[in-house]
């Protein structure tokens, strides 16, 4: 979930705000209608296997690769 907030908003309330983007959601700071900065949450850890997801779709759709297309594709690095 996003909430937005003003600047003076942000100020007065950041201790609030920042328990809420440590329970998951996201803040967005904004100065009059316009957003300006977003608060999210440092999950290093949920970086990492969001990336190694990531990683894994994109293994699972990749068409299988000879071994003969490897050798092509290391000679054509000599060239």
């Amino acid at each position: 979930m996003t909430v937005t907030v003003t600047v003076a908003e942000a100020k007065t309330h950041l201790s609030e705000l920042l328990a809420r983007v440590e329970a998951g959601e996201d803040v967005i700071i904004a100065r009059g209608n316009d957003p300006v900065a977003r608060l999210v949450a440092v999950d290093e850890r949920r970086q990492r296997l969001a990336a190694i997801e990531a990683v894994r779709a994109l293994r699972a759709q990749a068409q299988p690769v000879t071994s003969e297309e490897i050798e092509e594709w290391r000679q054509e690095g000599w060239r």
